[in-house]
């Protein structure tokens, strides 16, 4: 059986179904992934690394299985799981989850949101769920630290559904969003104003 290093040193797309129902645990509070989006870095414009590397980058272009956070607008901090090989930059950003551990510690963060379902549902909120901070950039999810990672089994085909990436103003119709099917926690699609249309022969890039 492959180790889970292995596993998320698979292409991005690949490793995003994987990550589904997988369990990451930060501190103490547990939440099962139930939403991914895949980004393949140097031939994707909508990543992140697709310019090159940058002191914001620089985890995604390391090794398999390290934690990529940014803050998106300015306020929300989300997270990635970096996969592929080292020195070519592709990770998987982690979209929404279930709460499975500490959801007293997460009550507390979310409130006055008293809805579970909702306490992680959306990356922005998933990292303020799982109390996220800008210096967990880095950290290794399979070394057995406060931040871990644990696969679970990968999904039946059946139990997955497919569509386009949300909020992504370049390859915005490039389906590498996966989510668990009938999960309540998945967000909502929404299309970005900048994405052009479908047909229109424009990729968007900036």
């Amino acid at each position: 059986m492959a180790s889970a290093r292995a596993v998320l040193s698979g292409d991005a797309p690949d490793v995003a179904v994987g990550l589904l129902g997988a369990a990451l645990t930060v501190r103490g509070v547990t939440a099962r992934i139930v939403e991914v989006e895949a980004y393949a870095g140097d031939h994707d414009p909508a990543s992140h690394a697709y310019r090159g590397r940058t002191p914001r980058t620089a985890v995604m272009f390391g090794p398999a299985g390290h934690l990529y956070v940014y803050r998106s607008h300015g306020i929300h901090l989300c997270m990635n799981v970096t996969c592929g090989t080292e020195g070519r930059a592709a990770a998987v950003l982690l979209r929404a989850g279930r709460i499975t551990a500490g959801a007293d510690r997460v009550a507390a963060r979310r409130a006055p949101i008293t809805d579970p379902v909702r306490w992680a549902r959306g990356p922005g909120n998933l990292g303020a769920a799982l109390g996220i901070a800008p210096e967990d950039d880095g950290a290794d999810l399979l070394a057995g630290g406060a931040i871990s990672l644990v696969l679970g089994p990968r999904p039946a085909p059946e139990d997955i559904a497919r569509g386009p990436r949300v909020g992504v103003s370049q390859n915005a119709d490039v389906p590498w969003r996966w989510w668990l099917a009938g999960a309540p926690e998945v967000s909502a699609y929404r299309r970005s104003p900048r994405a052009p249309l479908p047909g229109s022969g424009a990729d968007g890039r900036r």
